[in-house]
């Protein structure tokens, strides 16, 4: 099956997204591992990429769990140091597709403010024909409305589509509508998949 079009998840594909390693650095692994544990951070940082204010959702798990309050707000205060850095191979390969003339599009579970963060730190995704960040649609992979809306607006069948994302249960909802996938495990395995669907040459993927 021809693809047509390449869509890229963001986190973890373009730009690495490890909070547990900043916070590690920052106030060492066994007070990380506290705040982790009784602040639900990741559950805060799903309804900012569904669209919630990032200050007042991060405001009100430090008003709920105020004897982490400090590290709580870390969250926000550096958000955009947690945020990085951009995996570079993977942003060649985005590159190299741009010139073959194929579309490269993002799906990515990000927020309103924290994308426009990024946007400023990493020019790059600034490149894509088309963008699909769950902060604008209110919807967050691995709902169906999400691959929905970008089956609907893409230009293109999603048989025809080749999406990567590191996340098994987000590259299974895109599968499950036809979309073909690449369930990301580095830069390496990425470049041979788009050598072996025939969009790159070995070297344009290096």
């Amino acid at each position: 099956m021809m693809v047509r079009a390449v869509i890229f998840d963001i986190g973890n594909v373009l730009i690495e997204w490890r909070p547990e390693r900043f916070f590690d650095r920052h106030i060492g692994l066994e007070r990380r591992r506290k705040l982790f544990a009784e602040a639900d951070l990741h559950g805060a940082n799903d309804k900012v990429d569904a669209g919630a204010p990032l200050a007042d959702t991060i405001a009100d798990l430090a008003a709920r769990t105020p004897h982490l309050a400090d590290e709580i707000r870390m969250w926000h205060d550096h958000w955009i140091d947690i945020a990085g850095p951009e995996i570079t191979h993977s942003v060649r390969l985005l590159r190299a597709l741009r010139r073959r003339g194929i579309p490269v599009m993002a799906l990515s579970n990000f927020g309103i403010e924290t994308f426009r963060m990024a946007q400023a730190r990493y020019p790059f995704l600034d490149e894509f024909d088309r963008r699909f960040i769950s902060g604008h649609l209110g919807v967050i992979k691995p709902a169906e409305d999400i691959y929905r809306i970008v089956e609907r607006d893409c230009g293109h069948a999603p048989g025809d589509l080749l999406f990567t994302d590191d996340r098994p249960d987000n590259i299974a909802a895109a599968a499950a509508r036809g979309w073909q996938v690449h369930l990301f495990d580095g830069a390496a395995g990425l470049s041979q998949a788009l050598v072996d669907h025939g969009l790159l040459t070995g070297e344009e993927a290096q």
